[in-house]
């Protein structure tokens, strides 16, 4: 088995434990802050816990359970070298220990290293495979998985997930219950055709993985199907009164469940957010600079990410985007792949980790996000140019186990007079409803009427007649030849020319 880490680039079996430098001790001087630097996820022993041995083994499990990571013994929290009584024995339990109590056994390195007269041993730890890598003991049987800077036992998702990562598989590569002849994907071809010019093969929906080599739906297809009955892929967007979310749909100015293909999700969840967002602008000598609430870029970037990484093996919970005054929160189930904090880390250097490969590449494809993962980055530089605002607060991101929190700052909020200062209000909540409605009525059917618009978004023939002539007179809509032969079109660009903007 080839060990990916850098700790080693020498084949060695999978089953075998490498003991380096056992013979005689080195003559190196330790340093701690190199030996930190070689990763990002350690543990420090002052001591080897012979009676407790699942204190650090369970820290073996995590890491390679994870992406690796290593432990030092002999040396204290505030990184005070103790060194070990007879650091020899100590690597000789180590090492039967780790073949008694985990299975499968990982792969792993054992080096002594001297301060002086004082030895210690440094045991680096391989990220697996053939996950999950179980500590046995105590009659129970544990996986451990990485959080922040301790070794965890792992939940029903996090096990399901390391298993499926063992079997080489992800959540959107699986088969679902679905049959593909059950389902339309006129979203994914128009989006296909418009973004590169050519139709979508039928033989593209094996070699996007849409359909596995049995011919089964994956759950990535069930995700870009038009009806997707994946009900955990909703987004709940909400835009409430104030600051702070409280009890009661009165608080809410606007509201709406957002479900299907998630490539329509995306471009109606930006739209939410823009049509209920303030503009301000001012004139320069040859142009009007204009400047909204949030930068389109941050938006888009933000519900890219948490449509892309969020965790679909997490049943009834959803994406929730979560609009005040004062700023915009996009809560998305799963945290960091690799159980980082993201608030320990710094955005702009993080790797990209994708929880669904497929999915991801979806979107590569289609041109709406890049393959390696840099909506961090864009989101950050998408607000770096109005660093110069008074109030400037710059996006935020937080994680834990579950679940991976970002904040954007409204750009127009004046913090000291607590209110937007705009020259532009969104529209009232019932038109904009009814909108929405609207388009996606005349999206999936052109020659509608509208005696079934009424029907269909439940509203009196005359109030319907009122908000398309209104949409019409906006230039949201236009009617396109006759009133008995022609069919209605949307022309408002804001929505229409989303995907050209991304």
């Amino acid at each position: 088995m080839q060990m990916s880490r850098k700790f080693a680039n020498i084949a060695y079996p999978f089953d075998i434990i490498i003991l380096l430098a056992r013979e005689k001790p080195p003559n190196m001087k330790i340093d701690i802050k190199t030996l930190i630097g070689e990763a990002t996820a350690y543990d420090k022993k002052e001591m080897l816990e012979r009676n407790k041995p699942k204190s650090w083994l369970k820290s073996v499990s995590a890491f390679a359970n994870g992406n690796g990571g290593f432990l030092l013994f002999g040396i204290t929290d505030d990184d005070n070298v103790v060194g070990l009584d007879n650091a020899e024995k100590d690597a000789d339990f180590i090492s039967e220990a780790i073949k008694a109590k985990l299975d499968p056994v990982p792969v792993v390195n054992l080096e002594f290293k001297n301060d002086g007269d004082k030895k210690t041993i440094v045991l680096y730890v391989n990220s697996g495979q053939e996950t999950p890598y179980y500590y046995i003991g105590d009659k129970q049987r544990l996986a451990y998985v990485r959080i922040g800077n301790e070794s965890v036992v792992a939940d029903r998702i996090q096990l399901k997930s390391l298993v499926m990562k063992g079997a080489g598989n992800t959540y959107d590569s699986m088969p679902s219950s679905y049959k593909l002849s059950d389902m339309a994907f006129t979203k994914l071809r128009s989006i296909h055709y418009k973004r590169l010019q050519r139709s979508f093969e039928e033989s593209e929906f094996t070699s996007w993985g849409i359909i596995d080599e049995n011919g089964k739906l994956t759950n990535a297809g069930a995700l870009l199907a038009d009806e997707s009955p994946m009900r955990q892929s909703r987004i709940f967007c909400t835009r409430w009164n104030g600051l702070t979310m409280t009890n009661g749909l009165n608080e809410a100015v606007d509201d709406i469940e957002l479900e299907g293909c998630v490539i329509t999700q995306l471009q109606e969840a930006v739209s939410f957010v823009r049509n209920n967002s303030h503009k301000k602008w001012w004139k320069e000598n040859d142009h009007r600079e204009e400047l909204p609430d949030y930068p389109e870029r941050a938006v888009t970037e933000i519900i890219n990410n948490a449509i892309i990484h969020r965790d679909y093996m997490q049943m009834g919970s959803e994406v929730h985007i979560d609009m005040y005054d004062n700023r915009l929160e996009v809560y998305s189930p799963g945290g960091m792949v690799d159980g980082k904090l993201i608030q320990q880390l710094d955005p702009l250097t993080v790797p990209s980790k994708r929880r669904n490969p497929l999915l991801a590449d979806f979107f590569n494809r289609l041109g709406l996000m890049e393959r390696r993962g840099s909506g961090m980055k864009k989101i950050i530089a998408a607000y770096r140019q109005y660093e110069h605002l008074v109030g400037y607060r710059a996006p935020e991101f937080n994680s834990n186990t579950t679940e991976f929190r970002a904040i954007l700052w409204n750009l127009n909020y004046d913090s000291e007079k607590g209110e937007i200062v705009a020259d532009s209000e969104p529209m009232n909540k019932e038109f904009l409803k009814a909108s929405r409605q609207i388009y996606k009525l005349i999206s999936d059917n052109p020659h509608i009427k509208v005696v079934q618009i009424s029907e269909a978004i439940r509203m009196s023939l005359r109030q319907t007649h009122n908000y398309m002539k209104q949409l019409q007179e906006m230039q949201k809509i236009a009617r396109v030849g006759g009133r008995k032969t022609g069919q209605w079109e949307i022309i408002d660009k804001d929505y229409t020319e989303f995907f050209d903007r991304i």
